[in-house]
């Protein structure tokens, strides 16, 4: 009986260690800059590139595909976890083919940005994002939100305030506690947690088009979560199942003339 209480003890304390370990350190767990998940291209496409202030010190790079802001909408791109702005080039190539003016930004702490990333600091960033196309003459109403599987938290809270042409979530979750369980089952995530993203919460007060895009056979956020979140949405909405596609969306003439639709109809 003493060892058993020995041994109960040992890994009550292991586990509180860790515990401790996660809690401190979850936003190097959360956040991968120096990760590459994506499909890097040649560049296809002209850009410019600018850094914007979001803060004292703090600039985020930029990329803008400029066609014509008075006669085109603009595509507003929040990229997801991992890489830096090279890595969507394949996207960046596809939608250049579209009337379509594209500004990206970088998050702090990626891209070699200075700065912290968190769900607060990501949330301030695209409004800087947004107010920096304000100041370029692009009005809110022919900004398109894009957000990309991280981005997609980042772009569910922006389109709340309903002033966008319309929002397109690719690869999205339900929330960052929801997502987090899938990796982390024996931890109380809810408690732990600091950077919530609850998208599956904001999405019923946004009110503007929202195209949502999964892949099936998703293995980093599941298929099911994309769905629901379609689900709980408002309309007007629309749903694409990419049927053989993972985690990262092929971009082919089939998805892109569908985006397209999406783009031209609202």
């Amino acid at each position: 009986m003493k060892y058993f209480y020995i041994l109960i003890t040992s890994s009550l304390i292991i586990y509180l260690i860790l515990l401790t370990f996660i809690y401190l350190n979850q936003r190097n767990l959360l956040y991968l800059p120096s990760e590459n998940n994506y499909l890097d291209d040649k560049i296809k496409f002209e850009y410019e590139e600018y850094f914007i202030e979001v803060e004292q010190n703090i600039k985020l790079k930029s990329w803008l595909i400029k066609k014509d802001f008075k006669k085109y909408k603009t595509l507003l791109f929040f990229h997801g976890n991992a890489g830096n702005l090279f890595n969507r080039s394949y996207k960046l190539n596809r939608f250049n083919e579209l009337d379509l003016n594209v500004l990206i930004i970088s998050w702090r702490g990626f891209s070699g940005n200075s700065g912290q990333p968190t769900e607060i600091n990501l949330y301030e960033d695209s409004r800087k994002a947004v107010k920096w196309l304000n100041d370029k003459g692009v009005s809110s109403e022919n900004i398109i939100l894009y957000g990309e599987s991280l981005g997609t938290g980042v772009a569910v809270e922006l389109g709340q305030s309903n002033k966008f042409n319309s929002i397109i979530l690719e690869s999205p979750y339900t929330s960052m506690e929801k997502a987090a369980k899938i990796y982390y089952p024996y931890l109380p995530i809810k408690y732990l947690l600091k950077d919530k993203y609850n998208s599956e919460k904001k999405i019923k007060n946004i009110n503007i088009p929202i195209l949502i895009m999964h892949g099936e056979k998703d293995h980093i956020i599941p298929f099911h979560m994309g769905k629901k979140l379609f689900e709980t949405a408002n309309s007007p909405k629309e749903f694409l199942a990419i049927t053989n596609d993972d985690h990262m969306l092929t971009f082919d003439d089939k998805l892109l003339s569908e985006i397209k639709k999406f783009i031209e109809k609202y």
